[in-house]
């Protein structure tokens, strides 16, 4: 007689999360989120299978390779949809990768107090996890993971030109609103031009999925080039606008405006031409304009003149 295959191993939600090394807890979240297939009801009882327990495993390979559980989502849905990982791996890959070569570091409290003029300020280095500027490292109290050294020395570079650290903390805030704006745009232009072909209802192919990767690889620095050479050009404008305010540089003078037109009578224009010839007499009335100026204004200094002698003597 045949021997029967062993049956389907089988889970409580407990045995599940033993075997796997997850926690009930972990479990359920998965489950919400939809990273986990719901468990077979019976009766009151909710039974796993093997099925849940490689996919659980899946999840923990993943997580330990540095993606998130939104981009673990998508690589599932690909797998059950049929489709290779492999392509879909490389674009999250790419897409969830460093976007700067800069290298994070790490920087002592004692080293971070020194860097800001040496007295300690809980509240600013509060800010400054907050904002992501520093990191704090689980069972190390005494140091600082900092993701981004070169936004640090910034930081201190102010303030050691005399810009108060809430200061540096508020235009912070405010330059990340702008640059999030910037890249949402830059984003948006790249998909609608770019990556829309492929974007669709399912997971890309493993072929569209590496392309892709590859044009996330090319476009990648395109943006920050852009904003380099944009602030530089912003940057000379206005700092010269600036400069040129605060020197009290005088502002160039305006052109002189258009010469009036003015229409005289027929008969003058033919008189001046017959006495000086076609060729200058705009010349000849030019001159005698200027001449009669000249002539009324030597009238009403002299008239001036006379006027305050003449009151000078009655006195």
């Amino acid at each position: 007689m045949a021997s029967q295959p062993p049956a389907p191993a089988e889970y409580r939600i407990e045995d599940l999360a033993h075997a796997s090394g997850a926690t009930v807890r972990t479990i359920r979240a998965y489950q919400d989120r939809g990273l986990l297939p719901r468990p077979e009801r019976r009766g009151r009882s909710n039974v796993y299978g093997e099925t849940h327990l490689a996919r659980l495993r899946q999840i923990a390979d993943l997580l330990d390779r540095g993606y998130t559980l939104a981009s673990i989502k998508e690589l599932l849905e690909a797998w059950d949809a049929g489709r290779g990982l492999g392509g879909v791996l490389g674009l999250v890959v790419e897409v969830n990768g460093p976007w700067t070569d800069e290298e994070a570091a790490r920087i002592s409290r004692a080293d971070l107090d020194a860097t800001f003029g040496g007295d300690p300020d809980d509240d600013a280095v509060a800010e400054a996890v907050e904002l992501g500027i520093l990191e704090r490292i689980p069972d190390n109290d005494t140091e600082f993971l900092v993701p981004s050294p070169q936004e640090l020395a910034v930081a201190a570079e102010l303030h050691a030109a005399g810009v108060p650290l809430d200061a540096i903390s508020g235009h912070l805030r405010e330059l990340r609103g702008q640059v999030e704006h910037i890249a949402a745009r830059f984003l948006d232009f790249t998909t609608e031009h770019v990556f829309a072909r492929y974007l669709g209802p399912h997971p890309p192919s493993d072929t569209d999925a590496a392309e892709a990767a590859e044009l996330v690889r090319r476009l990648r620095p395109l943006a920050q080039q852009t904003v380099d050479a944009e602030l530089a050009r912003a940057m000379r404008l206005f700092a010269t606008r600036h400069l040129q305010k605060h020197l009290g540089t005088p502002a160039a003078a305006p052109p002189d405006p258009d010469p009036a037109l003015v229409t005289l009578p027929t008969h003058t224009v033919r008189a001046v031409q017959a006495l000086v010839g076609q060729d200058k007499v705009a010349a000849f009335i030019a001159a005698a304009a200027e001449r009669e100026v000249q002539s009324r204004t030597l009238d009403v200094l002299s008239g001036q003149h006379v006027s305050e002698r003449e009151g000078q003597s009655t006195n």
